[in-house]
């Protein structure tokens, strides 16, 4: 099935990100997100939970999509990253 079928642009869209907890992961997540949504309002739009033993970090970036294009280049971006484990 096409993916541009599965979802109805424009539409709220959750990217999850699971990250080694580095101080700077928050900061350049964001960044990525930005050339793509620059609409991102960190503070509402980003939301973060540490792993049992704070090792790996776990970040929910809810953008506005308007393409699937759209995402996947912010999914393609934040897979590029070296501290970027796994986005969903």
């Amino acid at each position: 099935m096409n993916k541009e079928k599965l979802l109805k642009f424009p539409c709220e869209f959750p990217i999850k990100i699971m990250g080694t907890n580095a101080p700077n992961l928050i900061a350049e997540i964001t960044e990525i997100v930005s050339k793509y949504y620059p609409q991102l309002n960190p503070k509402k739009d980003i939301a973060t939970k540490h792993s049992s033993k704070s090792n790996y970090i776990s970040v929910t970036v809810t953008i506005f999509a308007t393409s699937q294009k759209q995402l996947d280049d912010i999914y393609n971006s934040l897979n590029k990253h070296k501290l970027v484990k796994l986005t969903l």
